[in-house]
């Protein structure tokens, strides 16, 4: 089969349990894949091809004896470059650390290989996962596969860009303040944020210790849902984590889940939406309610000083996490990756404690104000089109700054509440990218936003487009 690379992560699991496929055949698909793409997309910091065939030789010889890992036996993955792994460098997209090899491996790695995937290299992303474009100029910018004229969305812009280009089944990313809904909205991939604590830290670069969590990128929600149910579950090694049971998520999206309410805000998420976003998110909304799902108007709390304080913490916490680098080894941070860590630095105590006593408050509210009227909300992901490389390059003046600003605008009040969301593509504006759109639920909830998102591209096809690569 010379198509392997078209397939989702679920068809692919299915032809390898199925004995149609082997794991050597689609890792080598893959292989060729990414190196077609690589040149357009600077998607991969590293190919690790000599390590993944070994381990995809294995799995097969395992496979050929009636024993499966897991799920994910034998398909090729490829993950954002700040999950560490015994013995090899983690660059964590940054000048720093490009020649450090550490000495732990991930719990998400962990759970992955546990479950038979093959992590075959590690892909682009903003230096120290602290930029929402994609730029970066130690690897150079990550480029969206639709149009290499415009940003992939960051920080986990390889991981978006590389699932888009068919060059790796799923990936790995992180959503402080929307870096995996962000890439995965502009390039048309699923991606998925999930509950504070719901998926381990451990072992991965952090940024923003209270705000930090991990998710998947794929080319649909089932295949979100195969990897949470593999990533998702209390570790030891994160105690921010929960003893709570996971649910059967495959289980979930085909059950019925009754007549949910999906709440449409009558504040905030709607401001200032571009026209051809707006078409993009109300078409959406009419297929919903075509499937039976009730939509409903809903009044939420001002979202503005969350916005703000979002900002606080992640800066806060970001400039003391990298305070000794920033007095030893300035000159090896990007001028814009410094500039915003020394912002950071002059938050005062105050206002970060603040700021994380109105994250308690907030949440009650949105508990007892807003899912006690709705099941879910369905939110724009970013209220303009997908912006080119050189209007969010430096030196932009007031137009950069502006669409900086909007790009995180809609994601990051949800990460200041810890709530879970799925973003997923639903049309496209008029420079041929894609329109992505949010749907969010109450904490621990992914069931409910999978079974929605599911359901959705049951309906359509967006999620099935492939952009015009080589």
């Amino acid at each position: 089969m010379s198509d392997l690379h078209n397939l989702t992560l679920a068809e692919a699991s299915a032809a390898i349990q199925a004995r149609r496929v082997s794991a050597v055949e689609l890792l080598q698909a893959q292989l060729t894949r990414a190196r077609a793409v690589q040149p357009a997309i600077n998607a991969f910091i590293r190919i690790d091809e000599e390590q993944a065939l070994a381990q995809a030789h294995a799995l097969d010889a395992q496979a050929a004896r009636g024993h499966f890992l897991g799920p994910l036996h034998g398909v090729p993955m490829a993950h954002k470059d700040m999950f560490y792994r015994t013995g090899l460098v983690t660059s964590c997209g940054s000048a720093i650390r490009c020649s450090t090899r550490t000495d732990t491996t991930a719990t998400a790695l962990q759970r992955l290989d546990a479950a038979g995937a093959v992590d075959f290299g590690t892909l682009n992303m903003a230096e120290f996962a602290y930029g929402p474009t994609g730029h970066n100029v130690h690897f150079g910018a990550a480029r969206n596969p639709w149009n290499t004229a415009h940003i992939t969305g960051g920080s986990s812009s390889g991981s978006g860009a590389a699932v888009a280009a068919r060059a790796c089944f799923g990936a790995l990313g992180s959503d402080t303040g929307g870096s995996v809904r962000l890439p995965a909205s502009l390039c048309g991939v699923t991606g998925l944020k999930v509950t504070y604590g719901r998926v381990s830290r451990a072992g991965a670069m952090p940024l923003s210790y209270s705000m930090d969590t991990i998710g998947p990128l794929a080319r649909t929600a089932l295949d979100c849902a195969m990897m949470l149910q593999v990533l998702a579950g209390p570790d030891p090694r994160d105690p921010t984590t929960p003893s709570q049971p996971v649910p059967e998520y495959l289980n979930r999206l085909r059950q019925p889940l009754g007549a949910l309410r999906v709440g449409i805000p009558n504040q905030f998420f709607h401001d200032d939406l571009d026209p051809a976003v707006a078409r993009c998110i109300e078409d959406a909304r009419r297929t919903l309610a075509s499937l039976g799902y009730r939509l409903v108007p809903v009044d939420i709390p001002d979202m503005r000083p969350a916005e703000v304080a979002a900002t606080h913490v992640i800066a806060a916490e970001a400039a003391a996490l990298h305070g000794n680098w920033l007095r030893n080894r300035p000159g090896e941070y990007s001028p814009q990756v410094r500039a915003r860590l020394m912002r950071g630095l002059a938050v005062p105590a105050p206002r970060y404690i603040d700021a994380l006593r109105l994250r308690g408050e907030l949440l009650q509210r949105f508990l007892t104000e807003v899912f006690s009227q709705v099941d879910v909300l369905h939110l724009p992901s970013l209220a303009i089109p997908t912006p080119t490389l050189a209007e969010t390059d430096v030196g932009g003046g007031e137009r950069m700054d502006r669409i900086l600003a909007l790009l995180t605008r809609l994601q990051r009040p949800l990460n200041f509440l810890g709530l879970p969301s799925i973003a997923l593509p639903c049309g496209f504006a008029g420079n041929n990218v894609p329109v992505g759109m949010q749907i969010a639920g109450r904490p621990f909830a992914e069931d409910v936003v999978l079974h929605l998102a599911h359901a959705f591209q049951q309906a359509t096809d967006w999620h099935a487009r492939q952009p015009a690569l080589a």
